[in-house]
């Protein structure tokens, strides 16, 4: 890349980052004040849409009471939001590590900054709402929470972003269905609408940055990148139902989560969540190579 390509880059990088810190300050929302928490939980509104519970459709879903499928899509989004934080967290983790490394004064670390103060009030709204509705916050299995600490060490550039990009545009798709739903949970609904708002100023943040990164990485680089980001999109759709929701209804864990990972509709319900993102990092050059096995199983691609 030339001298003078690296430059115009710089200052597109620069005008995008002012843009989103305007935006930052126009619109953004305080869930501890914007949210009524007070508000009571209607006893005849869902917690997750049916067709996207993981177990709709299969031998188990048929045996279950009315009561138990409404219980679970309560554990099922109580799971989801726990593994926002987690997902979060790391993200700050890596923003923070960015910020480190990059001039201050510069739009594209004052914008990093600015997205770190929205993570950190989104996974305050999610944790409250998980409070709010008395359920565990599952967060990931056990091993995939002991690997997440290794993911901001190893993964920077393209694939740090690209992996935030997975979870991000996965749960804003997820997000987007939810909000306009009258039959769910105003306050599922009210999270939801706060977090599409604000999640929609990062992932125009982050696909830049991938976009750049790729175009200035070398070959080992590249094939370094489209690794990280598969192995860590499995982990995610893999993480986004803890099994543990399962014996919370009522249900044998093994069991209902084999069906789960077998049901069409929950590898259908995954697929289009991750339809938008996994289109674009394919035009950005970051799926490919040896991650292909990772990212078939991660049920974000046909088998």
């Amino acid at each position: 890349m030339s001298r003078a390509v690296q430059v115009a880059k710089v200052a597109d990088r620069e005008k995008t980052a002012g843009r989103l810190l305007k935006s930052s300050a126009d619109k953004f929302y305080d869930p501890l004040v914007d949210i009524d928490w007070n508000a009571p939980v209607p006893a005849d509104k869902l917690y997750q849409q049916e067709e996207r519970v993981s177990l709709y459709g299969t031998p188990l879903w048929e045996t279950m009471t009315p009561e138990q499928r409404i219980e679970l899509g309560k554990h099922e989004a109580a799971s989801t939001a726990s593994n926002g934080v987690f997902f979060e967290v790391l993200l700050m983790q890596m923003l923070l590590k960015d910020v480190y490394r990059h001039d201050p004064t510069s739009n594209h670390v004052q914008y990093a900054l600015a997205e770190i103060a929205d993570e950190c009030r989104h996974s305050t709204m999610f944790a409250k709402a998980i409070s709010k509705f008395g359920v565990p916050a599952y967060g990931p299995p056990k091993l995939i929470k002991t690997l997440g600490k290794l993911l901001p060490l190893i993964a920077r550039g393209p694939s740090a972003y690209g992996a935030t990009l997975v979870a991000e545009e996965i749960l804003d798709r997820m997000q987007r269905e939810n909000m306009d739903d009258e039959n769910l949970q105003p306050l599922i609904r009210m999270v939801n609408r706060i977090h599409v708002l604000e999640e929609a100023r990062h992932v125009t943040f982050a696909r830049q940055e991938v976009v750049t990164g790729m175009a200035k990485a070398g070959r080992l680089a590249k094939v370094w990148h489209r690794l990280i980001t598969a192995i860590v999109s499995f982990a995610i759709t893999r993480s986004l139902i803890n099994p543990k929701v399962y014996e919370a209804v009522g249900l044998d864990r093994k069991e209902a989560w084999k069906q789960a990972k077998a049901n069409p509709h929950f590898q259908e319900t995954i697929r289009y969540w991750g339809e938008r993102v996994v289109g674009f990092l394919r035009e950005a050059d970051l799926v490919g190579g040896p991650g292909m096995v990772f990212w078939r199983r991660s049920m974000l691609l046909p088998k």
